[in-house]
């Protein structure tokens, strides 16, 4: 058997190491994602990251560097084509960004590990959460900056994520609010998150918006039995 000539047990376990890294690190990616109900989660980001790892542990070990860096250019192009398929369009807002700009990411992770670069496919794991995590507050502190609505158009969205059997109830109840504060619905899209929760969202008609009342309604609406989240965004044109 071809298996028994050509088997070396450091080769194997170079390659045990390189694709337990990737495993690893992606769980730890795939994780914060999961965490936030993201298109592409847990198993996921693992998935994309020890595929990268193993294909371009093969490359190194059949012709060296060479095949290595050749393997990780297909490897981006590929992961690009995955990602495209977690954006979506809808109306005018576009989702999933953030989430297909993550598995390149792990994927990038998974390609250091199967270089044996497992010291920076580290590293990148953390800069990668970094991005997710504490960069979160600063886009939260950006977004509620008030917004000059004669030089740009706002769009305002409030945003559930509710339980699924309490959809119907807390999604009356959202539109009820926010009339009730001064700020018309003109659209309510439900987007279905996993099989038992859902995301309600709610766009305002377009009007002047004090971030303080939006932020009192939300946390009004948190409160709510059946809401997992509740927040608000903004968004322009320009």
């Amino acid at each position: 058997m071809r298996f028994l000539a050509t088997f070396q047990a450091y080769d194997f376990l170079d390659t045990l190491v390189s694709l337990t890294a990737a495993f690893v690190l992606a769980t730890l990616i795939g994780a914060e994602r999961q965490y936030r109900l993201r298109t592409a989660g847990l198993r996921t980001n693992v998935l994309v990251a020890v595929s990268a790892a193993a294909f371009v542990d093969i490359g190194m070990h059949l012709t060296g560097a060479d095949g290595a860096v050749r393997i990780i250019a297909y490897v981006v192009s590929g992961i690009g084509f995955l990602g495209a398929g977690v954006i979506m369009k809808e109306g005018m807002n576009v989702r999933g960004l953030n989430t297909a700009a993550t598995l390149w990411g792990s994927a990038a992770v998974g390609s250091c590990a199967g270089a044996d670069l497992v010291a920076q496919a580290a590293a990148l794991t953390a800069f990668v959460l970094a991005g997710n995590t504490l960069l979160r507050p600063l886009v939260n502190a950006i977004n509620r900056r008030p917004l000059d609505e004669r030089a740009s158009e706002a769009t305002y969205e409030v945003l559930l994520t509710v339980d699924a059997a309490a959809m119907s109830t807390l999604r009356e109840t959202l539109v009820a609010k926010l009339e009730a504060a001064q700020y018309p619905v003109s659209d309510v899209q439900v987007i279905d998150r996993t099989d038992d929760v859902v995301e309600i969202i709610a766009t305002l008609v377009s009007t002047a918006v004090e971030a303080k009342e939006l932020d009192s309604v939300t946390v009004d609406l948190a409160r709510l039995p059946g809401v997992r989240h509740a927040t608000w965004n903004v968004s322009t044109k320009d």
